[in-house]
């Protein structure tokens, strides 16, 4: 444990914040710093996010750590590319609201953008309320968005 705690204290999170992330995801403990962590904190780096950015986001949402790079956050990222937002969008949207890393593409995003889309949003619109407002992701289509607009 103690390796992984003085890593996280390296990223630049104080104590509270270790043990916040510890308490959110226990799990994190029993990952791997040279196959899971790292990896992982070296392609946030990689979006451009510095190290206060990357402790936050870990903060945050620390099931990100555990998350395929392959199979989970290259796709999103590519996908919310694909949108339109450029890097620094990308980056900045993953900070606000890490969690828009572990929804599903065909399950969650690309449902609520087609939503979005059919209010009479174009492209750029979407990308700017998914930029300011990345929570709308996840929230329910028929339970939440729907139901507020009618």
């Amino acid at each position: 444990l103690k390796p992984r705690v003085q890593w996280l204290k390296g990223l630049g999170m104080d104590g509270s914040q270790v043990v916040r992330t510890i308490v959110k995801f226990p799990q994190l403990m029993s990952c791997s710093l040279e196959a899971n962590l790292k990896p992982r904190v070296q392609w946030l780096e990689g979006l451009g996010k510095d190290g206060s950015q990357v402790a936050k986001t870990i903060v945050k949402f620390p099931q990100l750590m555990s998350c395929s790079l392959e199979a989970n956050l290259k796709p999103r990222v590519q996908w919310l590319e694909g949108l339109g937002k450029d890097g620094s969008q990308v980056a900045k949207t993953i900070v606000l609201f890490p969690q828009l890393m572990g929804y599903s593409l065909e399950g969650n995003l690309k449902p609520r953008v087609q939503w979005l889309k059919g209010l009479g949003m174009d492209g750029s619109q979407v990308v700017r309320t998914i930029v300011k407002f990345p929570q709308l992701m996840g929230c329910s289509l028929e339970g939440n968005l729907k139901p507020r607009v009618q």
